[in-house]
């Protein structure tokens, strides 16, 4: 196969994830995003650039990749989003803060994030590591619909996708590089959600005294 030389070599949780691929093409593809999903340390930034590559080499097709690389992630957010509609948020962290690689701090900031961007959270947490896969559980917990919800998980996630997937496309047998720059971006992004937040709450507590001393006045 064109692929064995550059994923021969690999251990770990990307070797696991080349023999998944290796053994069951696109629909390996799939399965790793949704392990991504509930398991954050399984690391997407190097199995879709990889996916990406192996399309490139016309091992697998990329339509497909993509496809069912989103239904993967949809499927594993619906996961934690079950949990939280079902147990509620305190019980659901309780429970899931005992699950090895888990931890209930995350949890809670995932928590945090969705409270102060609201759904919004839930397309722009699918671009965030550390918020994409926890951003789920606030989401069931809160009740948000689960059409809305999955709309919103599908488009970030399909945006996301196939980013890793183009960069794994484009840079050939350097793709284990792109995990970096991800990285990199993804903080960006971050930040600049945050700038974005923290604006909005700021107008807003603005708006809110305003109103105070016209009121009293």
């Amino acid at each position: 196969m064109a692929n064995e030389g550059a994923t021969a070599e690999l251990t770990g949780i990307t070797g696991l994830g080349a023999d998944v691929i290796g053994a069951l093409g696109e629909v390996g593809v799939g399965a790793m995003t949704l392990l991504e999903t509930v398991i954050p340390p399984v690391p997407s930034e190097v199995i879709l650039p990889l996916a990406g590559f192996l399309a490139q080499q016309g091992e697998l097709s990329v339509v497909w990749v993509l496809v069912l690389a989103t239904l993967g992630s949809v499927a594993g957010a619906w996961i934690f989003y079950g949990l939280g509609a079902v147990l509620g948020l305190d019980r659901a962290i309780s429970l899931l803060d005992r699950v090895p690689l888990l931890d209930a701090e995350d949890l809670r900031s995932a928590s945090d994030w969705f409270q102060q961007h609201g759904r919004a959270s839930v397309f722009f947490g699918r671009l965030v590591p550390g918020v994409r896969s926890l951003i789920s559980l606030p989401a069931g917990a809160q009740k948000m619909p689960l059409l809305t919800f999955s709309v919103w998980t599908a488009l970030g996630s399909a945006i996301w996708n196939s980013a890793l997937v183009a960069a794994g496309y484009a840079v050939g047998s350097q793709w284990e590089t792109v995990g970096g720059y991800v990285s990199t971006i993804s903080n960006v992004v971050l930040i600049g959600l945050l700038v974005v937040g923290l604006t909005l709450l700021i107008r807003r507590s603005f708006r809110r005294n305003r109103l105070r001393r016209e009121h009293a006045s």
